[in-house]
């Protein structure tokens, strides 16, 4: 018997199912078998969708041109939206920067695939935006100007990048799988002589990379006083108490293209269901709590003392996010983030 193949939607067909939507974008696509990029790319011949140049260099560089803007980085588990600007644009091969005020950002411009410019009509009127999107059309980072800003920088912006040949069809890859954790117990001497020689946090991944295993596949070999093992609910008790104590930290939430990083002392933690949520001044964090399978506190050697991380992975092993404490030339948090971290809850031993 043949497989019952069913044919993905026609762009007519996802342009009707958009005008009439009352779901998030995101959520839209997934319900009709599509990814978000396609769905838009579906939109682009009405003048509301404009397919742009995808990289860095072409449109991160300009960004800082257009003054304040809301940048949106997430993954299946949590998102992440900061206030500010786009400046201290640096260029890379393998990773470009943004270091302005209040946007830091690491970018990963392999994976900058597909890019649009939207305007979307709201309630509170016209919302413009550029996103970007990787090879299997799912969300790397998305920059919004705000809705009283002058559109006309944001407009000439759209013009300067748009595509001379746009399609309203769009081929993506299939999804990456979850890699999971690489164990390898019996490396477990090397990695920790490794480990003990590292100078930078940077140095971290190649380490895991030459010994071939991965990030969470070293935590579970490791062992204290390199990586602790933590009861899924200390990532929303960590959020509680940075919140409730104003210790500053760094919170890193990323996807294989972006990482996007908050740096400072965040509001109360804001349940909703399943979210847990920071609604603050300038920065909103929403993330799912359910979500959470591992919580690791690890101990990476630097020249300037240990990075003490809390590092939270889903039920596949993948990194939903890093919190450090923030470690600036003004202010160190690394003494009151660790005794945070020593008071966390250790994870149940099964048969303990």
């Amino acid at each position: 018997m043949s497989a019952n193949l069913t044919a993905p939607p026609s762009a007519a067909a996802l342009r009707a199912a958009a005008a009439e939507a009352t779901l998030r974008p995101r959520d839209l696509a997934a319900s009709l078998g599509v990814s978000e990029a396609q769905l838009l790319a579906a939109q682009s011949d009405g003048g509301d969708v404009t397919p742009i140049a995808a990289h860095p260099d072409a449109l991160v560089a300009e960004l800082s041109s257009l003054g304040e803007m809301m940048a949106l980085t997430r993954n299946e588990s949590i998102v992440s939206e900061v206030h500010g600007t786009y400046d201290g644009y640096a260029s890379g091969g393998h990773a470009c920067l943004v270091l302005g005020a209040g946007i830091d950002l690491r970018l990963f411009p392999k994976h900058w695939c597909h890019a649009f410019a939207v305007e979307a009509e709201t309630a509170q009127g016209v919302r413009r935006s550029f996103q970007v999107f990787d090879a299997a059309g799912d969300a790397v980072h998305k920059a919004y100007l705000p809705l009283d800003a002058d559109p006309a920088g944001w407009q000439a912006l759209r013009d300067r990048l748009a595509l001379t040949e746009p399609s309203d069809t769009l081929e993506v890859a299939p999804r990456a799988p979850a890699e999971g954790a690489i164990v390898a117990p019996e490396k477990a001497a090397a990695l920790r002589k490794g480990w003990d020689d590292l100078g930078d946090t940077h140095q971290f991944l190649a380490l895991t990379r030459k010994l071939r295993i991965n990030r969470l596949g070293a935590y579970r070999i490791a062992g204290a006083p390199y990586a602790r093992a933590l009861a899924p609910e200390a990532l929303s008790e960590a959020l509680h108490r940075v919140a409730g104590t104003g210790v500053s930290t760094m919170i890193f939430v990323g996807n294989p293209g972006c990482i996007q990083i908050h740096s400072g002392p965040i509001g109360p933690i804001r349940p909703m269901g399943p979210w847990l949520n920071v609604l603050d001044p300038g920065f909103d964090m929403h993330l799912r709590g359910d979500h959470v399978a591992e919580v690791w506190a690890v101990s990476k050697p630097t020249r300037r003392g240990p990075a003490l991380s809390l590092e939270a992975f889903d039920a596949d092993g993948r990194l939903i996010a890093q919190i450090f404490g923030h470690r600036a030339a003004e202010r160190d948090e690394t003494g009151p983030w660790a005794e945070l971290l020593d008071a966390l809850p250790d994870r149940a031993v099964e048969g303990a």
